[in-house]
């Protein structure tokens, strides 16, 4: 995993969410190793800024998503905060809606982004973790909804992303029983796209991001948009949008760029325009 104290160039919700830079790609790292990266509702506001910094930094391509510490991507909610915050339904409907805006910042996400799991991706932690559109597993990581074990309901988007993951009879399994499952069963099921041994977890994650984020951005945003599309019921597509990013591609000084590099057999510099 990265060595945030050496790179770190943001911090927020007084540290425990961090962010840095570097070749284009952008890493928030969780930073709450003694809770196992357990998310209060600062994390989850700090996570929002930082999505936002690098959103809007046009020098980053992809976003690596990470935890501190190495025996947890993000173990779920802080559930010491619960008395305080999820104690009955009105102040977990509270607790929702701050939440919510920061995980709809993370489905929306113009840029592409990648979860780099290693140890307890767990309950919220796997909402972060499908919310994006690739997740990389350690081989010792271990996965799990607990909702039915603490009495609490999991939120509808989470549930729609785990079907549409694991179809409906895993995702039935998960949360009727509150079972964790290892990274090979994760593979298996489709929960995530590539297991990898832990010590090259992190190398690796960077090598696909740095590899993405040398690609033509505008060809990845057309990807991006059109697989949304694809995945929505047929009569709620945007076949418009589908069809301008298109025009915008073919339009592009990339697409020239990308023909010249192909004809001169050199490397293409994509711009993003």
């Amino acid at each position: 995993m990265p060595d945030i104290s050496s790179t770190t160039e943001a911090a927020y919700a007084d540290g425990k969410i961090l962010k840095h830079t570097t070749s284009g790609v952008g890493v928030i790292t969780f930073n709450n190793p003694d809770k196992r990266n357990a998310m209060s509702l600062e994390m989850w506001e700090g996570f929002g800024e930082a999505l936002t910094s690098l959103r809007d930094d046009q020098t980053v391509r992809v976003v690596i998503l990470s935890g501190a510490g190495g025996k947890a991507f993000v173990s779920g909610a802080d559930i010491s905060q619960f008395e305080k915050t999820r104690h009955n339904a009105a102040a977990s409907e509270e607790y929702a809606k701050r939440s919510a805006a920061q995980r709809a910042l993370l489905a929306d996400y113009p840029k592409p982004t990648i979860a780099c799991i290693q140890g307890f991706c767990l309950g919220g932690g796997m909402q972060v973790a499908m919310l994006t559109d690739i997740r990389i597993a350690a081989h010792g990581s271990q996965f799990g909804i607990p909702a039915a074990k603490l009495g609490i309901a999991y939120g509808y988007d989470g549930l729609r992303h785990l079907v549409s993951l694991v179809g409906p009879s895993w995702a039935r399994l998960l949360m009727y029983t509150g079972m964790r499952i290892d990274s090979a069963e994760a593979l298996r099921i489709g929960l995530v796209e590539r297991v990898i041994p832990d010590d090259q977890l992190w190398g690796e994650t960077m090598a696909i991001a740095q590899g993405i984020s040398e690609n033509a951005p505008l060809a990845i945003k057309a990807a991006k948009i059109t697989i949304a599309q694809v995945l929505k019921d047929e009569s709620q597509r945007d076949m418009e949008a589908i069809k301008a990013i298109g025009n915008v591609c073919m339009d592009s000084a990339d697409f020239r760029e990308g023909r010249q590099a192909f004809m001169e057999k050199r490397k293409p510099q994509f711009q993003g325009r």
